[in-house]
C-alpha cells in the first residue's frame, strides 16, 4: 500500500473515535460502511503546463479529489502549495465530508489543488497558471456538481482568476466556485469566517462548561474581549512584550495586510515599527511553549495539520489552558488528543478539546451561504451572513452534544459530564442531530 501518512491519521482518527463510542452497538449495520466512507468517489488527477515570465515552459501536478457527495455537490478548497500530494488532498477531503455535514447545508466533500507554490511569482505567472489549471479542471466542476474554494497559496486573486477561465472555458456563470469578490458573486465575511466562527463555537465551550465569560481567532477573539498573545506562521511566531496589552485591532490588521503580500511575520517586523516596538519574534518556533508568564486560557491551533503535538499539549496543561478549539484541519496530533482526553482524570485541571470537523466549519459554512446568495441571484449584508453563520456554529455544537450524550456516556466513568473532545469527536462523525449517520446510512445501503 502506497504511504499516505496524513490521510492514515484521519481515517484512524475516525476509527477510533468511532469504536470508542456506542454508534456501533446501537446500530451494528453501519460498520460495514467504515472501508466505504475511505475511498473517494472520483480522484482526478492532470497535467498543468504553463509559462512563466522568460518564456520557459513549466510543468506541475494537479488534483481534484472528489471525496463524497451524499449529501449535495463536492464543496472544499484548492490549495497551491509546493506539499500538495494525493495524501494531503485525500485527508483534506475525507475531513471536509463530515465537516460539510455539520454545517446544515447541503454540501458534500472534495478538496483539491496542485503543486505550484505562489510565492515569488509575478501576477502574469499566476494567471497563467490560473487559467491552465482550470483547462482542466472546469470540465469536472459546477454549481450542482462540484464547487471549489480557496485555500492555503489561493486567495482573492487566484480565484478571479480561475473564475474568469471557467467562465471562458464553459461560456456561462453559476456559483462554480466560492471565495469570489464582492462585486461579482462573492460573500461579505468569507475571508473573516473560518475565524469568526471558531471563536463562536468556542464561546459555546465555555458557557457549556461553565459561567465564566468569554475570554477569546484574533480580530474577533479581540472585538469580543480576549487578550490575544502570540500569532505564529510557518517560519516563527509573534510574542505580545506585554501580556496586559497583546495585539490590538490595528496590530491584527496590519499582520492581515502583510500576510495579503505573500510575506513573512519576520518580514512585516521590519516594515512596521508598532510591530517591532511591542512584539519579540521568535523564529522557527511554534507559540504553544512560549507563553507569556506561563498563563493561557485558550489554544486555537490555526495553521496546518499535526501542529500540536503531544509535548504542546503537556505545555498547555500545565500552563492553565482550559480550551483547545482546531482552527486548522488536524491541528492536533493523535498523542495530544489523548492528553486533552485524559486531562479529564491524570492532568493537573480538565482542559477541553474540539476537534476541526466542528469548530473550523465556519468557513465552508459561508461558502455554501455564498453559494445560496448566487443561486437567489442576489447579496446579503455582512449582518446577515454574520447572523447565519453564528446560527450555523450554535446548532453545530448543540448537534455535538446531543450525539455524544446518544453514542458516548458510556465511557464518561465518573458519571461526570462527558469529555468534550469525546463529543465533538463522535458528534463530528456520527451524529444523529447532525448528519453523519445518514451519510453512513446511505452509504451502508450500497456497501
Amino acid at each position: 500500500m502506497v504511504s499516505e501518512p496524513e490521510f492514515q491519521q484521519a481515517v484512524k482518527e475516525l476509527e477510533l473515535c468511532l469504536r470508542k463510542s456506542k454508534l456501533f452497538s446501537i446500530h451494528p449495520e453501519l460498520e460495514r460502511a467504515l472501508p466505504v466512507i475511505k475511498i473517494p468517489e472520483r480522484i482526478i488527477q492532470f497535467r498543468v503546463t504553463w509559462e512563466d515570465d522568460k518564456g520557459n515552459m513549466q510543468v506541475n501536478n494537479g488534483f481534484r479529489v472528489q471525496f463524497n457527495s451524499t449529501l449535495g455537490p463536492y464543496k472544499g478548497g484548492l490549495r497551491f502549495h509546493p506539499t500538495v500530494n494525493l495524501s494531503v488532498l485525500k485527508f483534506l477531503g475525507y475531513e471536509q465530508t463530515f465537516k460539510n455535514a455539520l454545517t446544515g447545508i447541503s454540501m458534500g466533500g472534495g478538496k483539491g489543488g496542485a503543486d505550484f507554490d505562489p510565492k515569488g511569482k509575478s501576477d502574469a505567472e499566476i494567471r497563467d497558471f490560473c487559467h491552465a489549471f482550470m483547462r482542466e479542471l472546469s470540465r469536472h466542476i459546477g454549481a450542482n456538481r462540484d464547487v471549489p474554494a480557496g485555500d492555503i497559496g489561493v486567495g482573492g486573486r487566484e480565484i478571479g482568476f480561475l473564475f474568469g477561465a471557467y467562465k471562458e472555458y464553459r461560456n456561462v456563470w453559476d456559483g462554480a466556485l466560492t471565495g469570489k469578490g464582492l462585486d461579482w458573486g462573492g460573500s461579505y465575511i468569507r475571508t473573516e469566517a473560518t475565524g469568526y466562527g471558531l471563536i463562536y463555537y468556542v464561546d459555546h465551550m465555555i458557557h457549556y462548561v461553565s459561567p465564566l465569560p468569554p475570554p477569546y481567532s484574533a480580530l474577533k477573539a479581540i472585538e469580543l474581549g480576549a487578550k490575544v498573545l502570540t500569532l505564529s506562521d510557518s517560519k516563527g511566531l509573534l510574542v505580545a512584550k506585554d501580556d496586559a496589552k497583546g495585539f490590538t485591532p490595528q496590530d491584527i490588521h496590519t499582520i492581515a495586510d502583510i500576510k495579503l503580500a505573500r510575506k513573512s511575520l519576520a518580514d512585516g517586523l521590519k516594515s512596521s515599527s508598532s510591530l517591532a516596538t511591542n512584539f519579540d519574534y521568535i523564529p522557527g518556533e511554534r507559540p504553544w511553549k512560549h507563553v507569556p508568564n506561563n498563563r493561557i486560557d485558550i489554544a486555537l491551533p490555526c495553521a496546518t495539520q499535526n501542529e500540536l503535538d503531544e509535548d504542546d499539549a503537556q505545555v498547555l496543561l500545565e500552563a492553565g489552558c482550559q480550551f483547545v478549539a482546531e482552527g486548522s484541519n488536524m491541528g492536533c496530533t493523535i498523542e495530544a488528543i489523548e492528553v486533552f482526553e485524559n486531562s479529564r482524570t491524570r492532568g493537573p485541571h480538565r482542559c477541553w478539546y474540539a476537534p476541526g470537523k466542528a469548530s473550523n466549519c465556519g468557513g465552508v459554512a459561508v461558502s455554501g451561504l455564498e453559494m445560496a446568495q448566487n443561486a437567489q441571484r442576489t447579496q446579503w449584508t455582512p449582518e446577515q451572513v454574520d447572523t447565519e453563520l453564528a446560527k450555523i456554529m450554535e446548532n453545530c455544537f448543540k448537534n455535538c452534544v446531543k450525539t455524544a450524550q446518544q453514542y458516548a456516556e458510556e465511557y464518561d466513568q465518573d458519571g461526570n459530564v462527558i469529555a468534550y473532545s469525546q463529543k465533538g469527536g463522535c458528534a463530528t462523525l456520527t451524529g444523529t442531530g447532525s448528519q453523519h449517520r445518514w451519510i453512513f446510512e446511505s452509504i451502508s445501503r450500497h456497501a
